[in-house]
């Protein structure tokens, strides 16, 4: 199993953290500092973004926006939250540029 870590999540970095997955032979990839492209949260808040923006009525404050957030949030389907994570392979060996999905 590999897993892939940023430097500066103390909770992946804490030598208690790595000596668990050290015992229990998982591999940690590098990951960027801060990397959001290899992040999926970061795809799907993008995917909110857009569906939101592409909304008939936009929202005209935070609380419409925040209600149109949790009603984007609520039709997003477990298989396009299944496809971003599924997405990290191909992020994980791209040798540089923009993925698209």
């Amino acid at each position: 199993m590999t897993l892939m870590t940023t430097r500066m999540t103390t909770s992946y970095t804490a030598s208690s953290v790595r000596y668990f997955l050290q015992d229990r032979n998982v591999s940690v990839l590098p990951w960027p500092v801060k990397s959001p492209y290899l992040n999926p949260i970061e795809h799907f808040w993008d995917l909110l973004g857009r569906r939101v923006r592409a909304r008939a009525i936009p929202p005209r404050n935070i609380q419409e926006l925040a209600g149109a957030l949790v009603e984007e949030w609520g039709n997003t389907s477990q298989r396009e939250l299944a496809n971003l994570v599924q997405s990290m392979r191909r992020r994980c060996t791209a040798a540089g540029g923009h993925i698209r999905y």
